[in-house]
C-alpha cells in the first residue's frame, strides 16, 4: 500500500488516501515474447481544485448529479443564496508527474482522489493497452478481473466494519475516510444513519475539508465533546467553508462584544448560526433588537450570550406576539418587557399557551394580583422557565406550611422561587431550627439569599463545614425515604 496524503497541513493527524497497486501480468507472461518494460506511472494529488478535470455529468448512486465541489449549494435558509459561503478547495487535483523524464498523464478513472468503481475496470484495461501495446482479449479480461476483485474486497471490508450501516443505507465506499475521521469524535453507526436521514450529502464531504472545518471550530473554543452533538443537529456544518463562512460569523459575534472565551459555547449552542447570512439575516436581527425592541448596543453581547437562539429566530414575530400578550394579560408596560428580555431573553422562545400563560395563572391562583405578578416577572423573569409541578408548587407549599410565610413575601424576595428547595431552602431552614436559632413567626427569606459562608457567619454563627455536613446527612436521609416510598 502506498499512502498519498490529501491534506495540505497537519500531517500527523490527516487522514490518508490509499491507492492500491494492481498486480500487472507482463506481456511476456501472456504471449511468451520479451518486451522492455515501459516507464512507471504515478498519480500525484495536489491541494488545488480544478473542476475542469471532473466530469460534469457525474451522478451518485442515487441518480443525483454531483457537483465538482463537495457542497451542493443547497439553500438551507431563504437568505443564504447571497453569500459565497460554499466556494471551496475541497477536491484535490490530479496532476501530471514526471518519471524518468517522461510526463505521465493522470488516469481518467480518478476523481476527488478516489478511483471510481465504475471507471476502475476501464482504467485497468486502458493501462494494459497503453503500457504494453497489446489489446488482446486475454489482456482485457485480466485487467477487468483485477478491478472486480479490488472492488469486491473494498465492499466486503466495508460491510464487515459497518454491518448495520451497510444494511440500512446504500453506503458508498468513498464515504469511509470521512466516517473513520468522524468516529474519532465518538460517532457510532446509528449516528451516521441519523446524518444520512437528515442530510445525506454531508456524508459525501471530502475528509480533509471536514477536518479543516472541525479543527477551526475547535480552535475558536468549541469543545471536542460538543462536536458530535453539533454535527448531528446540523450535518450541513461540514459543508460550511472556513474562509467564506465560519470566519465571518465568528467576527460578527465578536463585534457584538462577545469575548473570545465564549464564542465556542455560543456556536455549540446554535450550530445553525452558520446557515444564516451575516448581511441579510443576522445583522438585520441585531438591528431590530436595537431599533424596535429597545435593547441598547452595549447590552447586545449579554443578550446573545444568554440566548444565542435569539439570532436565528423570527425576532419580529416573537417580540410582537409576547409583547402584546404580556401587555394585555397583566398590563405590562413596554419598558418592563424590555427589562425581561435583557434579564432572560429565552422567554421569547417560550410558548404563550403552554409556557407563559400557565405560570401566570399559577401566580394568580396563589393570591397574586397583576401588579404583583409584574413585579415578580420583571425582577425574576426566569420564573417563566420553571416547572410547575417540580418547582413552583413545592416551593410555594414549603413557603406557607414550613416557613409560615404569606404569598406577598414573594414580591419582596422573588429570588426564593429560583433557589433549590433540596440544596438550599430546606437545609438552611432545618439547620437553624436544629441550632434553635430560627426566629419566631415567618421565617426570613433573606437568609436564603447569601452564600454558604455568609449564611453561617451571619445567621448560624458556626462553621461552613458543620453546615455542609448537616446538609449532606439531610440529603441522604431524604433520598432514603424517597427510595423506600418507591419500593
Amino acid at each position: 500500500m502506498v499512502p498519498y496524503s490529501l491534506c495540505p497541513s497537519h500531517p500527523s493527524s490527516s487522514p490518508q488516501l490509499y491507492l492500491s497497486h494492481f498486480t500487472v501480468t507482463t506481456l511476456s507472461d501472456l504471449s511468451g515474447r520479451t518486451r522492455r518494460a515501459g516507464s512507471c506511472r504515478f498519480v500525484v494529488l495536489s491541494t488545488h481544485s480544478n473542476p475542469k478535470i471532473l466530469k460534469s455529468n457525474r451522478r451518485s448512486r442515487y441518480g443525483q448529479p454531483l457537483s465538482p465541489y463537495d457542497d451542493q449549494d443547497e439553500a438551507y435558509h431563504a437568505d443564504v443564496s447571497d453569500d459565497d459561503w460554499l466556494l471551496n478547495d475541497d477536491f484535490a487535483e490530479v496532476s501530471d508527474f514526471v518519471v524518468n523524464r517522461k510526463k505521465s498523464k493522470p488516469h481518467n478513472g480518478f476523481a476527488n482522489g478516489h478511483l471510481n468503481g465504475e471507471n476502475a475496470m476501464g482504467v485497468a484495461e486502458k493501462s494494459f493497452v497503453r503500457n504494453y501495446g497489446h489489446d488482446s482479449k486475454k489482456a482485457r479480461e485480466t485487467a477487468l478481473d483485477v478491478a472486480r476483485k479490488g472492488k469486491r474486497s473494498t465492499r466486503k471490508n466495508m460491510e464487515n466494519r459497518f454491518p448495520r450501516l451497510s444494511e440500512e443505507i446504500d453506503m458508498d465506499e468513498k464515504w469511509l475516510p470521512l466516517i473513520d475521521y468522524l468516529s474519532t469524535f465518538g460517532f457510532k453507526e446509528s449516528h451516521f444513519i441519523q446524518m444520512y436521514e437528515r442530510h445525506m450529502p454531508s456524508l459525501q464531504i471530502n475528509v480533509c475539508s471536514a477536518q479543516e472545518r472541525l479543527e477551526y471550530l475547535l480552535s475558536v473554543g468549541v469543545k471536542q465533546r460538543d462536536i458530535r452533538r453539533m454535527v448531528l443537529r446540523q450535518p450541513q456544518i461540514l459543508e460550511y467553508t472556513v474562509e467564506n463562512n465560519m470566519k465571518s460569523h465568528v467576527a460578527f459575534l465578536m463585534n457584538l462584544g462577545i469575548p473570545s472565551s465564549r464564542i465556542g459555547q455560543i456556536i455549540a449552542a446554535t450550530p445553525s448560526l452558520f446557515s444564516y447570512s451575516v448581511e441579510n439575516s443576522l445583522k438585520p436581527t441585531v438591528r431590530y433588537l436595537v431599533e424596535e425592541v429597545g435593547i441598547k448596543e452595549k447590552d447586545l453581547g449579554k443578550v446573545v450570550k444568554l440566548s444565542p437562539q435569539i439570532l436565528v429566530q423570527r425576532i419580529d414575530i416573537s417580540w410582537n406576539a409576547r409583547c402584546t400578550f404580556l401587555s394585555n394579560e397583566i398590563g405590562a408596560p413596554r419598558e418592563s418587557i424590555v427589562k425581561m428580555v435583557k434579564k432572560h431573553p429565552q422567554f421569547l422562545h417560550y410558548s404563550i399557551d403552554d409556557g407563559l400563560l400557565p405560570r401566570i395563572n399559577f401566580l394568580r391562583s396563589i393570591g397574586m394580583c397583576n401588579s404583583d405578578i409584574l413585579k415578580v416577572l420583571t425582577s425574576l423573569t426566569q420564573v417563566l422557565s420553571l416547572s410547575l409541578e417540580d418547582n413552583l408548587k413545592p416551593k410555594y407549599m414549603y413557603l406557607v406550611n414550613e416557613l409560615n410565610n404569606e404569598v406577598h413575601s414573594l414580591t419582596k424576595y422573588p429570588m426564593y422561587l429560583s433557589l433549590s428547595l433540596d440544596q438550599r431552602i430546606r437545609p438552611r431552614h432545618r439547620f437553624l431550627v436544629s441550632l434553635k436559632k430560627a426566629p419566631k413567626g415567618p421565617f426570613p427569606l433573606s437568609s436564603f439569599v447569601p452564600t454558604d459562608e455568609s449564611f453561617c457567619q451571619q445567621w448560624a454563627g458556626t462553621s461552613v463545614d458543620k453546615y455542609l455536613a448537616f446538609r449532606q446527612r439531610l440529603l441522604l436521609r431524604e433520598f432514603a425515604e424517597k427510595y423506600e416510598r418507591k419500593g
